[in-house]
């Protein structure tokens, strides 16, 4: 009994963190009707700065004193956070939020790929490389009809496809630094992070408050307080509790939650294409998670 209750608790942090990181696309869409992505991401980054920080003064926590540390938080700040939420923010501009989720998939799969130069023991195997192929089969059924002319544009698929592609690398600069308490190091990253989108995007200080519709308000304030502040919390207590492994579940389904929300709430198209994208990048993530006999391991 008290192994089913613990994992009864994994299984709802996990839910709830798909809820909010699947939901967060449909958020970013909402707020761009009022703020630009530069605002969007400034706010976010700020004010989930706040709630990671009350969070660690509540675990007894400091953040440290010595400038490597800041360095790192500072990179992997810049990298796995200001970067891919403009990119993701400005490529919202022109693709919808489902897209934009259905697009994130192939974060998982390029890690794969660049784990295997830069993570020593993370070589290639013959799965890996298939998931691979499947998930990059799976982005060109989007892109096609991106290219030939649809609702989305290839420019916006590009943007969202490059942030993707930074939250893998940072992935993979997060394995090759120091190890940090997770409260310690995600309220570092985040207030190095809220600080860099504040320098490069000042505008955010010219925002008239008293113009800005009740219900832009509250949507950047839940994108800032839940999706960014609330879900890193409960990435890092999942970790803890469950693993790397049971926390990866997310990556098939939040593309889900974010492509059909996204229908749900806007009215955003359900096309064929789409569909048969996700299962071919889905399948490929499950494809690169199964094991391969020993001879087979590498390439």
């Amino acid at each position: 009994m008290p192994h089913q209750r613990e994992q009864l608790i994994n299984w709802a942090l996990l839910l709830t963190l798909v809820a909010l990181w699947g939901t967060s696309f449909l958020t970013i869409k909402v707020s761009l009707q009022t703020f630009s992505p530069d605002q969007v991401v400034v706010l976010r980054l700020t004010i989930g700065a706040i709630v990671l920080s009350a969070f660690m003064v509540a675990r007894g926590k400091r953040l440290p004193r010595e400038p490597l540390s800041w360095l790192h938080f500072t990179i992997l700040g810049l990298v796995g956070n200001v970067l891919p939420f403009w990119l993701i923010a400005k490529g919202q501009v022109y693709v919808t939020s489902g897209m934009a989720g259905l697009l994130m998939a192939i974060m998982p799969l390029m890690t794969l790929i660049l784990a295997h130069f830069f993570i020593a023991g993370e070589n290639l195997n013959r799965n890996k490389l298939w998931g691979f192929v499947f998930g990059i089969s799976g982005i060109t059924l989007i892109l096609g009809p991106s290219i030939l002319g649809s609702q989305n544009s290839l420019v916006g698929c590009l943007l969202v496809l490059s942030a993707a592609i930074l939250y893998a690398t940072n992935t993979i600069i997060a394995r090759r630094l120091p190890t940090y308490s997770s409260a310690v190091v995600s309220t570092g990253v985040t207030i190095c992070a809220a600080l860099i989108s504040l320098v490069i995007w000042p505008s955010v200080l010219n925002i008239d408050w008293h113009s800005v519709p009740m219900l832009a308000i509250l949507t950047i304030i839940w994108l800032g307080i839940f999706p960014t502040g609330v879900a890193a919390i409960i990435f890092f207590v999942l970790i803890r509790r469950a693993g790397p492994t049971f926390l990866s579940n997310i990556n098939y389904l939040i593309p889900l939650v974010a492509y059909f929300m996204g229908a749900l709430v806007l009215g955003e198209l359900v096309v064929w294409h789409d569909m048969v994208a996700l299962v071919a990048i889905l399948f490929g993530i499950a494809v690169s998670r199964r094991p391969v006999p020993n001879k087979l391991r590498t390439l």
